[in-house]
């Protein structure tokens, strides 16, 4: 190993010892009950909360996939994308955080997103529960292996080493440390993790700026890209017979720029619709503190959100000016964070900002790691399999899960040209759609049932995954995001099958009635 990659893995060594003493630090309190491990106690405080919440939810994709998209076609996708997450955010925690927070409580103290959805609709036969475990254990396996392939490319890109070894050493660490700490080990790991990659994409967008000559240098190079920097064009890369970008003489060629219409721009914001229905999001509202603290949480959030992601777009666009012809397809261009430290940063702190992009991907697959596992163990385990199981029998399970997910995880990150930006946009559709409609009715619509919240939960998931592989091929109207179809659909069938079912039992009513009351 030559001097620069010893400096830039033993930076990495340092964090990823940091990370597994966080997990073993919280070991023993994790253990102490289900509460504890899969929740945290509810003892979360605002910062903790907020950037537990931003980085979970971000992965590799923040600082992988978003610039790879703009490097490659230019600012309009990942811009539209980038907008439509904000406002997502902002909307979630301005109209779901505090009454979730409230409602769970209330809801038998649930610990669980399917907990919530199950004890909301008083649905003793869980069937809604299973529904939605079931539906958290497809989707959040498709966006583990996203993580998983985050971790592959990055020891691929940076020192050349196998990509299949790396991924599967990447997700035993993040197993190991999520295995033993539990909850409050990823939230903790969450805060360091978004802390590093809020750093790295500052240092990296300031650093590649001056590197590549100026701003007025940059500007000028992307505008002679045809529609490059465009909100209503796309850029569109002249490939050859394999996929790959022609190159000459060192230019890369595109074509000319193809209209950015208005099917693009509303999936770009559909992507917003996201957060309603994200339990990896979701389950940090559930667990803060007090409901009183969500105000100081959403202004951390927002801050730290809309400060990364417009460094991210801008890290793509340009790497495009400093590096033309360094990547020729998307998937390798999702590798430009990681080759701009390389080049920029000197090889310790090289080591240090990289470790940001394994942050995201460690702080993203703990969080659906552990979801996942709690939705077998709480939900389906103990909720339908063995009511009277004890913390103990429900943790093992849970530990079982985890291994069961991280195993197929690893088989479908197996290809290295996986596009992280394309995994991630499928798992996303499906948990919005699916969990999205139904959470803004169970916490704002009183005649909500729950004929009409699984059907509508059914409606969601099933409309991602036919409109993805069916419908969006056709091209024209119905290329829109699945997220979008999905979430109109499933929303009107739980209006119309809940108007069309008995209404809710005094007991469902009265705890819609008072759970705002709540002091928590």
């Amino acid at each position: 190993m030559i001097e620069s990659d010893f400096w830039v893995v033993f930076a990495m060594l340092i964090y990823f010892v940091v990370v597994v003493v966080i997990g073993f630090v919280y070991a023993r309190r994790s253990n102490s009950s289900s509460e504890e491990y899969f929740l945290g106690g509810r003892g979360l405080g605002p910062w903790l909360t907020a950037l537990s919440a931003e980085a979970s939810d971000m992965s590799g994709w923040l600082l992988m996939g978003l610039p790879g998209v703009a490097y490659f076609t230019g600012a309009s996708d990942a811009m539209w994308t980038a907008i439509g997450l904000v406002i997502g955010t902002y909307l979630n925690w301005k109209f779901v955080a505090k009454r979730l927070r409230k409602y769970s409580e209330k809801a038998g103290n649930a610990i669980t997103v399917p907990d919530f959805f199950s004890n909301r609709f008083h649905d003793k036969k869980h069937i809604l529960m299973t529904i939605a475990a079931v539906i958290i254990l497809l989707f959040f396996t498709i966006y583990t292996a996203s993580c998983f392939v985050t971790v592959g490319k990055l020891f691929a890109t940076l020192f050349g080493w196998d990509y299949a070894a790396m991924m599967v050493i990447g997700a035993i660490i993040v197993f190991l440390y999520t295995f033993m700490g539990g909850y409050l080990s990823v939230c903790t790991t969450d805060l360091v993790q978004g802390t590093l990659m809020f750093c790295a994409l500052v240092t990296i967008f300031v650093g590649s700026v001056t590197a590549a000559g100026g701003v007025e240098n940059t500007v000028a190079f992307l505008q002679s890209i045809p529609g490059f920097l465009s909100a209503t064009q796309i850029a569109t890369p002249v490939l050859d017979e394999g996929g790959a970008q022609l190159m000459i003489d060192g230019l890369p060629q595109f074509g000319d720029a193809n209209t950015y219409g208005i099917i693009t721009i509303v999936s770009g914001l559909a992507w917003g619709l996201g957060y309603f229905g994200m339990p990896q999001v979701l389950i940090r509202f559930m667990s803060i503190r007090h409901s009183d603290e969500i105000k100081k949480s959403r202004l951390i959030a927002m801050i730290w959100l809309v400060v990364s992601m417009s460094a991210a777009v801008c890290i793509g666009l340009i790497g495009r000016a400093y590096l033309p012809d360094a990547f020729a397809t998307q998937a390798a261009a999702e590798s430009v964070f990681i080759v701009l430290a390389q080049i920029l940063l000197p090889s310790f702190f090289c080591g240090l900002v990289v470790s940001g992009i394994f942050a995201a991907a460690m702080s993203s697959s703990s969080s659906y790691l552990l979801i996942s596992g709690s939705a077998v163990a709480t939900n389906i385990f103990k909720g339908l399999i063995k009511r009277d199981a004890t913390d103990r029998q429900v943790m093992i399970v849970a530990r079982v899960t985890l291994t069961c997910i991280l195993v197929l995880g690893c088989f479908l990150a197996m290809d290295q040209n996986s596009s992280i930006f394309n995994i991630v946009s499928y798992a996303w559709a499906g948990f919005g759609a699916s969990f999205g409609p139904l959470m803004l009715c169970a916490l704002y619509w009183r005649r909500t049932t729950l004929p009409g919240a699984i059907a509508g939960m059914l409606t969601g998931a099933a409309t991602v995954i036919i409109w993805n592989n069916f419908i969006a091929p056709l091209g024209g109207w119905f290329a829109v995001y699945e997220l979008l179809p999905g979430f109109v659909l499933a929303l009107l069938v739980i209006i119309v099958v809940s108007k069309l079912t008995p209404e809710p039992s005094k007991e469902v009513t009265d705890d819609f009635d008072t759970y705002m009351e709540l002091d928590v």
